[in-house]
């Protein structure tokens, strides 16, 4: 079935995001475990500045506290590592830079080859309000949550051209999440759609999961409050 199959089957799912520059090692037990008895159903790794030597480092500690899939996050080449389970392979479809768009997968693809990790195809959208470490990072012409049109066209560009998955970002800490209305326009082209950013309650989680997000991505959360986590994920698995 692999990685993206057993999230399917789970939809909607939890994906708790750990970024190994906010979230050391040692710190992996105390934050991770809270999530794992809730029911979170895969662990994410990586971040926009996090690097090999930290993501494996990190993936090394959830391996000891967690039976659950691991998902590499990167934010390039250099966020890959061989001890993980799978990899959103993405594209960043709305940066300015070739980089994100395809300069950094050819980089990486020999990589995921070698290390033998599952490639879960994905269109990754930046959306919402410009100014988080995502958007400046990865040079992105962020769409507005008013531009729905434009949003849903980037996921089927997506859609069509053969990714498994879009990732609607609002980025790490945002003000808003992504509205529920612009997840079920997409949710509705009928791609897996994964949602993140900004979602810091319960309600906020139900309220996505329920408009067709597919798994909902909770990051800062996790690392500021693993309690609160644990309570956004058994708003999503109580549905």
């Amino acid at each position: 079935m692999g990685v993206f199959g057993y999230l399917r089957e789970r939809a909607p799912c939890h994906l708790t995001l750990l970024d190994p520059v906010d979230v050391g090692p040692e710190e992996v037990p105390e934050v991770l475990e809270p999530l794992v008895e809730a029911g979170t159903d895969a662990v994410m790794v990586g971040g926009s500045t996090a690097h090999a030597s930290q993501v494996e480092a990190v993936v090394a500690a959830i391996r000891e506290v967690a039976d659950v899939p691991v998902i590499l996050f990167p934010n390039g080449p250099e966020g890959l590592a061989p001890n993980a389970d799978a990899v959103l392979f993405m594209s960043l479809l709305n940066s300015r830079s070739t980089y994100y768009l395809i300069e950094a997968q050819v980089k990486g693809a020999p990589l995921v080859e070698r290390f033998g990790l599952e490639s879960i195809p994905t269109g990754y959208l930046i959306v919402g309000e410009w100014g988080t470490t995502v958007s400046v990072v990865g040079d992105a012409r962020v769409i507005p949550f008013d531009r729905v049109e434009v949003i849903v066209a980037y996921a089927l560009a997506a859609k069509h051209l053969g990714m498994k998955a879009v990732y609607l970002e609002a980025g790490s800490g945002a003000p808003e999440p992504v509205p529920p209305e612009v997840v079920r326009r997409v949710s509705g082209i009928g791609v897996f759609t994964i949602v993140g950013g900004g979602i810091r309650s319960p309600e906020t989680a139900r309220e996505l999961a329920e408009a067709g997000a597919d798994a909902i991505v909770t990051g800062t959360a996790v690392e500021r409050d693993p309690d609160l986590a644990a309570e956004i994920v058994e708003a999503i698995k109580d549905l």
